[in-house]
Order: structure tokens, then sequence, then C-alpha cells
């Protein structure tokens, strides 16, 4: 079984590497890289200015992996000291280190332009999407050390790990020249022991939300700051949000800075009063699929054990009616019944996370088309278990039909759909389109499209990386899961074989 999931795991890994590829060169061959500027403030507020507008725009797309650009100034930085009157000179176009950049570059590959404005030289060159997705893998896992953090205007930033405690008195190994001032802490929220020693890196997001880690973004809590009454370091008392276990280092400080903290980790997050996307998606989620689960199951057995009934007809017309029925059209209907016969709020902001009555419509929305397919296949299995020799062998030994039922039928019935949990559970993480859209709620549901309407490429990609992962790991889940719930069935590839 190991060597099976070993096997296995290696031909997910290929899967959704071969997934990546395909995602990157749709991002960055059939999207006009121009379209990305569409949602920037920044961009637009450049207006006429061509040369501050191309440099930001060439920069802009070599943050995003597009390509390589270099100006005139960067090379002679190299040469000259910054402000000298050599390095004026140089930069002219008609300068003899002008003409040594456009021979350098040009014999490297780059295209060499013109700065409208001023005449200076810039050079860029096209990265190939392979080797885009690979500088991106290559960045994927990020580990944080005493020497992550690069600060010239601090020289004399001490290096080193030691064991001590949090503001709020958990136990913290604290690093300084790290990124992260915890680098493992314990407090009061689950899981209880925390770590910012190995993180996931995803990129900064541009446009939308911009200047914000992707991670930041997708797991960071919604809403208004929780303030409470806080101790800092230097002993100042205020109200304040702050997360100590999230401090990171933090270049140039404030007076505030200085006033709360004794060194340069001063960047930190706060608690706010909503989950964060992921949360809310995965809470809404997880209660669908129970819902579905406690619903489509014993239903489903019930049309099995009443074949061509009452019951077995009105269930058929409910999962007649889910598949014939666009989803967009059957939520709409759901909410209106639900607004006007029970007086729940039509879209998740009336109340807000915090009221119970806001999940409700969202959540039975969500539930309603997994509850038609339990059904549709536990009916399925029941019945052909019922119709098995093994059934009418068990009936001339003279047990009866709920012995039958329970120590047979059922068992046998559930496995295919025991197999189905992980995936299940997986789609919990990416949250639904449709649902999220309707109910306007603030989840994962949004992002993709919203990333995608919005030319968010760095959101595409990590978003694409975060469900491909998840459903191919969920399917194997499955085949472990389905292992647990009948022995009989084994992932050794040598099983069966005489």
């Amino acid at each position: 079984m190991k060597s099976y999931i070993w096997k296995r795991l290696f031909r997910s890994l290929i899967s959704i590497l071969i997934i990546m590829l395909i995602v990157f060169t749709m991002v960055y061959t059939m999207v006009p890289r121009e379209n990305i500027f569409f949602e920037d403030s920044t961009y637009r507020k450049l207006g006429g200015k061509s040369d501050d507008k191309a440099e930001y725009v060439y920069s802009t797309w070599q943050k995003l992996g597009y390509l390589d650009y270099v100006r005139i100034n960067d090379y002679c930085l190299t040469l000259y000291e910054a402000g000298s009157e050599d390095m004026v000179r140089a930069v002219a176009p008609d300068s003899p280190e002008s003409e040594e950049f456009v021979k350098l570059y040009s014999s490297q590959g780059y295209t060499i332009e013109n700065y409208l404005q001023s005449g200076r030289y810039y050079a860029y060159k096209d990265i190939p999407v392979i080797k885009r997705m690979v500088n991106w893998l290559a960045h994927l896992i990020v580990i944080d050390t005493p020497y992550s953090v690069k600060d010239e205007n601090n020289p004399e930033l001490k290096r080193s790990l030691s064991f001590g405690r949090t503001p709020t008195g958990g136990v913290a190994l604290i690093g300084s020249g790290s990124t992260h001032k915890y680098l493992l802490y314990t407090d009061s929220r689950f899981p209880w022991i925390h770590q910012n020693i190995i993180k996931l890196n995803f990129g900064t997001s541009y446009p939308t939300y911009q200047g914000l880690d992707v991670m930041t973004v997708l797991f960071q809590s919604q809403g208004t700051e929780v303030k409470r009454p806080v101790t800092f370091e230097t002993g100042y008392e205020g109200e304040s949000g702050i997360i100590f276990g999230s401090l990171k280092y933090k270049p140039v400080l404030d007076r505030m800075d200085t006033k709360k903290f004794v060194d340069h980790y001063a960047s930190y997050e706060t608690v706010k009063d909503q989950p964060s996307m992921i949360g809310t998606s995965f809470i809404m989620g997880i209660f669908a699929m129970v819902l579905a689960y406690a619903l489509g199951l014993p239903i489903g057995v019930l049309m099995a054990r009443q074949k061509d009934r009452l019951a077995d007809r009105l269930g058929m017309v409910y999962i007649i009616f889910i598949i014939a029925v666009p989803s967009l059209a059957y939520i709409y209907l759901f909410r209106y019944l639900g607004t006007t016969l029970l007086n729940l709020p039509s879209v998740f902001t009336t109340y807000g996370p915090g009221d119970v009555r806001s999940w409700i419509l969202p959540i039975v929305s969500l539930a309603l088309p997994s509850i038609a397919s339990l059904m549709l296949w536990t009916r399925r299995y029941v019945v052909d278990q019922m119709n098995s020799d093994y059934v009418k062998f068990a009936k001339s030994k003279g047990l009866n039909q709920r012995e039958i039922f329970n120590n047979h039928i059922f068992k046998n019935a559930i496995i295919p759909i025991a197999q189905g949990i992980p995936a299940s559970l997986a789609g919990c993480i990416a949250g639904a389109i449709i649902t999220e859209s309707i109910y306007s709620v603030g989840g994962m549901g949004k992002m993709l499209p919203g990333a995608i309407r919005q030319y968010n490429n760095v959101m595409v990609i990590a978003l694409a990386f975060i469900f491909s992962t998840v459903s191919v790991l969920s399917v194997l889940a499955g085949d472990i899961v389905l292992t647990k719930v009948d022995p009989r069935i084994s992932l050794s590839e040598k099983a069966g074989r005489s």
C-alpha cells in the first residue's frame, strides 16, 4: 500500500505540473499583458507622463514575471556613483556608456527602446513560459531564517535564534534577522501551536488587493478590527486588535512604531470580526456537505426500499427537477421562498456572518444539488445490492429483512459513496461561485472569476494551484478511504495476482 501511495503521489505531482503549465501558458500568452492595467489606479494617474508610464509598465511586467527589464540608469549605477556628474553624463542617449549598453543587451537578445521624453535607453526580453513557471515553483516554499532580512539601512541587525515568550505569555522561538519575529509560538487559538518558519509564497496580488501577499488576501480575517486592551513590548497600553504572532520586520519605523515596539518587528495583522475568504467558504461548505449527507443518504435508502412507490416517485421528481432546471434558477426560487415565507435575509451582508440567519439560505442552496446526487446514487447502489444473489441466499438462510439490510446491503452500497467524501470536502475549500455570488457571500467562490475579470494573474495562478492540488489529492484520499470502509479492497498492485 505504501508503494502504491508514493506512486500515486508522484503521478499526482506530474498532473499538477501539467495543469500549472497549461494555466501559465493561457495567462501569459493568451491574455494581452496590457489588460492588467485596467484596474490600476496608479497607472491612470500617470496620465501623459510618457517616461514615467513606460517605466511603471515595464517594472510591473518584470515583477509579474513577464519579462526582464533593464534601464540605462541601472547599467550606469554599476560604473558610477548615483547623482555624480559622470552618472548624469553616462545616461545621456549619445554617451559612450549608452552605446555600450545597446551593444551589450542587443547581443543578449534584448529589445532596445528609448523613453519618448528623455531619449534614454532601456532594454527588455520576454521570459519563456516554462522558465516563468520554474521560477514560480522555485520560490513557492519560503523558509524563514535569521538571514532572511536584507536591510542596507540596518547593517548592525543582530541575527540569532532564542527561546522566550510572546507578550500574551506563549512560549516562542524568537528570531532576529528573520522576516517573522516569532518563528514558533503557542497561544489559545486553534491549533494552539503555530509556526512561521515555512510559508507558501504565491506572490503579491495585483492589481486588486495591490501590495498584499496572496496568502494574506485568502487567509486574513475580514471586516472591522476587534480591539481589546493591549500592553505592548515597550509597556505602552492601548486598544488594538494586534496578533503578536504575526509580527514581521519593518524597515522604516514611524513614531507610533517606536512607541509600541522595541525593535523593527512592527508590521502585524489584526483580529477582525469576520472569517477569512477561505474560512467563510469552508464553513459554508462543511455545513452544506453535512446537510447533504444527512438528508441524501437516508432519503436515497428510503427510495430504494420503497421502489416504484410514492416516496420513490416524489424523490425522483426532486432529482429530475434539480438536474433539469439551471442552478441559477432554482437558487433564486429557493431564495424567494426563504425570504417571503421564513423572513430570512436575501443577502449574506444584511446581518453578516455573526448571525445564524445569514448562513441558512446559502448553506441550503449549496446543499440542494448534492442532496439530489446522493439520493440518486444511494438509491441506485442500494437497489443493485438488493437484487444481488447473496441477498437471496441470506433470505434462504432465514435472516430477516432488517438484518440483511443493515449487515449486508447498506454496508456494500455505502462503499462508493464513502469514496466521494474527500472530494466533497475539497469542494468546501474552493467555494461555490454561483451561490456565493447570488447571496453576496465574501468567500472563495468569487475569487477566481473576479481575478480573471480583473486580470489579477498572480491570484489566478495561485488559485489554480490550490484548487488543482486539493482536487488531485482528494482522489487519492478517496481511494484510501475506500480501503478503510471495505478491507477487501487493497491498493497493492500485487493484490489479486496469481
